[in-house]
């Protein structure tokens, strides 16, 4: 099957072919580290994790790079109020940013490119676009002519000569002179007591955009397959980057830009700048459970459709897991029979999941539908397993089904994690024993083993889908 994604520029699905035959070449915007991260942000980091994994699964080779702003004006106007280096002041956030992603079970990227360690490259981008006319010289600030580049605005549907410096947040309003108040800059003097770097360009530091085409063109090459970021990034950092990058290449800077929809909570975008927001230990601490927050991140909602935080969706998807790993355990602790039973029924089921899950990822990514296709199957799965047992082949077919789905999905080991690992072989044996006992109606031995469970820190639940079972 072929991958279709909902392409920004062209708005419309166009179907992933990557440039190298082989090599998907992925750059997704990171954060910029001047604070914490919040889940609003997660819900753009993990709509990009989850197209990552499905990357990795049609294409032999993808290479990830996610890059970390730390030249930013809050950045520097926090360092130098604080009396330390950029690399001292940014610490704290990429490291508190690494936790959380690690907290959700996000992929790491190949890349993690520092808008810092670039600045060659920038200043670099920055003369082509000199050479080239795109951009000239204002009391040592260097600005990108707008004007030399008539597409400017495909990607937004802004066009070039309805915008004013600062309207509606679209142009960077900054506080130097312009030939054109669109312009913005690519490259910012400063004093000699403020931070700064040296170059031929004079002293100064980057300009946000210019980061991020300099950073993505020296790891990934001058084309690159796949730009993601949130739909905030579309205007103007990412009309920006096509706009600098193009005019000094002379050729498409991407070939498919996917951008996820805001997180809202009360009805409104999650944002510092609101003070609406909620980082990741605020969340847990309020009683979530990683692998929960991530479903309902991922699939709760399509990644182009805005999704409200609040109880409702973070229970839906609590439930949502929970069925998971019931199943997972249901699966693990079946006592398989030669001849199956239930054989036929199961492998018809599985293949339906698949066909369905796949179906539904490669159309623009919708794990949605993907996954309400993998819990159609699981209720016809457990209808057979009730009605009879099944074969170590089907068994094994089971457990791949689940490994594949959560792979892109991503809970179980965050499930694993919340329970306090995963159960050792005599454990899984005490629980099918357990389930032996109830399906032969002898209460008395279900018992006595779950109380020999308990003894372990495992405690045990019978539902409607079998038993559950958590670390106390």
């Amino acid at each position: 099957m072929t991958l279709r994604l909902h392409d920004t520029l062209t708005r419309s699905l166009v179907e992933v072919e990557p440039l190298e035959a082989g090599h998907l070449r992925l750059y997704t915007c990171g954060p910029t580290v001047w604070n914490r991260v919040h889940i609003g942000n997660f819900r753009t980091f993990i709509f990009e994790d989850v197209l990552r994994r499905w990357l990795d699964h049609h294409f032999e080779k993808v290479t990830h790079v996610m890059n970390l702003t730390d030249v930013d004006d809050r950045i520097l106007r926090n360092a130098k109020e604080h009396g330390v280096s950029l690399e001292e002041e940014t610490a704290q956030w990429i490291a508190a940013f690494f936790e959380d992603r690690d907290t959700l079970g996000l992929r790491p990227a190949h890349h993690y490119p520092r808008a810092t360690e670039y600045i060659g490259p920038m200043v670099e981008l920055i003369e082509r676009l000199q050479d080239a006319g795109a951009a000239y010289d204002s009391d040592g600030s260097v600005y990108f002519r707008i004007s030399a580049f008539p597409g400017y605005g495909r990607l937004s549907g802004f066009s070039a000569s309805s915008l004013v410096a600062g309207a509606s947040g679209r142009v960077d309003a900054d506080s130097y002179d312009k030939e054109d108040a669109r312009d913005f800059a690519l490259w910012k003097a400063v004093g000699p007591d403020d931070i700064g770097w040296d170059t031929k360009l004079g002293r100064g530091h980057p300009g946000w955009h210019i980061e991020c085409s300099a950073m993505s063109m020296t790891l990934l090459g001058e084309s690159l397959d796949i730009h993601c970021g949130g739909v905030d990034n579309i205007f103007p950092h990412h009309e920006n980057e096509i706009a600098q990058s193009e005019a000094a290449t002379r050729q498409p800077f991407v070939r498919v830009w996917c951008h996820s929809e805001h997180l809202r909570i009360l009805g409104e975008k999650m944002a510092k700048s609101l003070n609406n927001f909620m980082t990741v230990p605020e969340v847990m601490a309020g009683g979530a459970r990683p692998s929960a927050v991530r479903y309902m991140l991922a699939a709760s909602t399509h990644y182009r459709k805005p999704l409200n935080y609040s109880d409702e969706p973070l229970a839906a998807a609590t439930e949502a897991v929970d069925r998971l790993a019931a199943f997972r355990d249901r699966v693990n602790e079946l006592r398989a029979a030669d001849g199956g039973g239930a054989d036929e029924d199961v492998l018809t089921a599985i293949r339906h999941a698949r066909n369905g899950f796949d179906e539904a990822m490669d159309d623009d990514l919708n794990l949605p539908e993907a996954m309400g296709a993998v819990f159609a199957s699981l209720r016809d799965i457990n209808r057979a397993l009730d009605a009879n047992a099944v074969s170590a082949e089907a068994q094994r077919a089971l457990r791949a089904l689940l490994d594949e789905v959560d792979d892109v999905l991503g809970v179980f080991p965050l499930v694993d994690r919340e329970r306090g690992g995963d159960l050792s072989e005599e454990e899984r044996g005490l629980l099918g024993a357990r389930q032996e006992a109830r399906n032969a109606k002898d209460w008395a031995q279900a018992d006595s083993i779950r109380e020999q469970l308990a003894r372990r820190g495992i405690a045990v639940e019978d539902t409607a889908e079998g038993q559950r079972w958590r670390r106390a």
